[in-house]
Parts: C-alpha cells; structure tokens; sequence
C-alpha cells in the first residue's frame, strides 16, 4: 500500500479496506492452490477422491496426462497459460481451475483454445474440443464450437495486424 503508484487507499474507509484486504487475501490463496495443484500435477500424486475442486481438477488432470501452466503463444499481443491442456488423437482438451466464487464462463477457455489452433496450425474443424471448468465444488464441461472457435482465430490475427499497424504509426 505504500508504493506511491497506488494511492487510491487515501480515499477508503474501513469497509473498502476490509473488502480490499479480503479480496488480497483470496487472490493470495488462489495463486498458492494453483502452485500447489500444478505441483501434485507434474509430481503425479494424485489427491483423495472427493467432490472437492481442487481434487477433482487434479486427478483429472494426471489421469488425462495433462500438461500444466502450458504458454499457448500467437503473438506479443495474443498469448496466454492455460492451466491444463492435452492434445491426442486429434481431441484437445483443456481445463482451468478457478479458486474464486463467482461464477465464470468458457470464454477464456475458447481463447485459450484458438491460440491452441493458431499456435500449431490445427483447424478446429478437424478436432474435437473439451473444455473444463473446476469450480465450486463442480465441474463444468463445455464442447468447443468449431465455428466460434475459428470467428475467435480470425478475430485474433486480425486484431494483430492492426496493432502492428498502430505500432508501425507511432500510436
């Protein structure tokens, strides 16, 4: 709170502090069950089953010999990690833990998904898609649309192009 970039504290009472400290708080702990997770995933040790989350995701992610914290690169503009990915037998498969309450939708995981397409040059009319949502106690299993799979891969290397050209101006 102290660096001089985040003065916005000044203004808070102590509601707004408490729901902010809260708020860091639940981030922190997220970041470590991500750790902690990604790091049962890698070392192959599987949790106790249970309908618990942080279980659920990763046995699912040993037993489907998934990769984790994968870097999924189209561009220094378009990029991100997903938290567990596989790709066999022409089937792609991703899931993502979220630690936090509120609910969240697919949509990174179809960005996550044609980053996958552009990346190694597959078309997700030729693949199965599988996308997974660990939350809450519950597990969330979208099918990959190929169509706006592929609207989200057009949307992507055009809107690279322009920000190449708005670099390329000076913007």
């Amino acid at each position: 709170v102290s660096q001089s970039r985040y003065y916005h504290w000044i203004n808070y009472d102590d509601i707004k502090l408490r729901a902010r400290f809260i708020s860091a708080q639940a981030a922190k702990r997220g970041t470590e069950l991500h750790d902690l997770a990604h790091a049962a995933i890698k070392l192959g040790v599987k949790l106790p089953k249970s309908q618990k989350t942080l279980n659920m995701y990763v046995n699912d992610a040993i037993g489907y010999k998934m990769d984790v914290e994968q870097l999924l690169f189209y561009s220094n503009n378009c990029f991100g990690h997903a938290d567990a990915i596989s790709f066999r037998r022409n089937h792609l498969r991703i899931h993502d833990l979220k630690t936090g309450v509120v609910k969240t939708s697919e949509h990174q995981l179809e960005v996550y998904a044609a980053l996958f397409c552009l990346e190694y040059s597959v078309s997700p009319y030729d693949i199965t898609i599988e996308l997974r949502i660990y939350q809450n106690d519950e597990v969330y299993v979208f099918d990959g649309n190929p169509d706006l799979i592929q609207r989200i891969m057009d949307k992507i290397v055009d809107f690279d192009i322009k920000i190449e050209s708005m670099r390329e101006e000076g913007l």
